[in-house]
């Protein structure tokens, strides 16, 4: 099995003259989009920065949201603790305090999808400049993911909430699936089967960079199939069912396991396992 991706393979067949520009100037689309994805591809740099200021405000907005009944969490504790003495007080909303982290922590979980889903952040297969329209979507859906990883993530992984979060961001997880990593991109383009164990640290994601292209692509993870601890699978791979991923393993771009085999290295190879005697 080769180590290029079905994606890279047809690119060293295009002919030189017939390939796709990689960093053109003008946009296919018509209207104020197409003339955002012109100036962003002119003016890459300039603006990037000042597509940054909204989508910043967004997070703080995601954030202030979130934070609302943590506040008045705090708030409602300091009325009511108004007349106590010191030594009493403290401790209270100092607990109250520590509480309240959780409430911002799970009503996040609740804020980013919703987000997600009135923004129309689900992401599908796609190739082009990293300039364009696409990527900024890219950007922006797993900038939603991260404001949660970052921050809360990990105090519910593996749970049920996280589950739950990734199945909000657009994830496909079947039955009994464990997730133990939090080091998770682009959910939408993610398929996990039933019974699927994915180990510490372990990173999914579907996107990666080739040629001078960002490469959105399905990544896909049958049923039974074990990923193990810090192992990587990258954009458009597919592990069948009931495969194993070893521990800190890199499945490349488009790479496919097939169904109850193990594999280990980097990249991945197909690994001889003895059976016990």
């Amino acid at each position: 099995m080769g180590q290029d991706s079905p994606e890279d393979s047809n690119l060293r067949r295009i002919p030189e003259r017939k390939r796709i520009d990689t960093d053109p100037k003008h946009s296919e689309h018509k209207g104020l989009l197409g003339l955002y994805e012109s100036l962003l591809r002119r003016f890459k740099e300039s603006i990037q920065i000042l597509s940054l200021l909204p989508l910043y405000s967004i997070a703080g907005l995601c954030f202030g949201i979130a934070a609302t009944p943590a506040l008045a969490l705090v708030w409602g504790c300091y009325q009511l603790t108004a007349n106590f003495h010191f030594a009493v007080k403290i401790p209270i909303l100092a607990i109250t305090g520590g509480m309240s982290f959780f409430v911002f922590g799970f009503s996040l979980l609740l804020v980013l999808p919703a987000l997600n889903r009135a923004m129309r952040l689900k992401l599908k297969p796609w190739r082009g400049p990293y300039f364009s329209l696409s990527s900024v979507t890219w950007f922006m859906h797993n900038g939603l993911t991260y404001l949660a990883r970052f921050t809360f993530l990990e105090f519910v992984t593996p749970t049920p909430y996280s589950i739950w979060f990734y199945r909000a961001m657009g994830m496909k997880i079947g039955k009994g699936t464990q997730i133990n990593s939090t080091c998770i991109s682009d959910p939408s383009l993610i398929e996990l089967g039933d019974k699927v164990t994915i180990g510490g640290s372990a990173t999914i994601i579907g996107h990666y960079g080739v040629g001078g292209f960002l490469i959105l692509a399905k990544t896909k993870i049958g049923s039974g199939a074990t990923i193990g601890l810090k192992a990587i699978i990258m954009g458009g791979a597919e592990v069948g069912e009931n495969a194993r991923i070893l521990p800190n393993s890199v499945v490349l771009p488009g790479m496919r396991i097939p169904a109850g085999e193990t594999w280990g290295g980097i990249p991945a190879q197909k690994v001889e396992v003895k059976k016990a005697a």
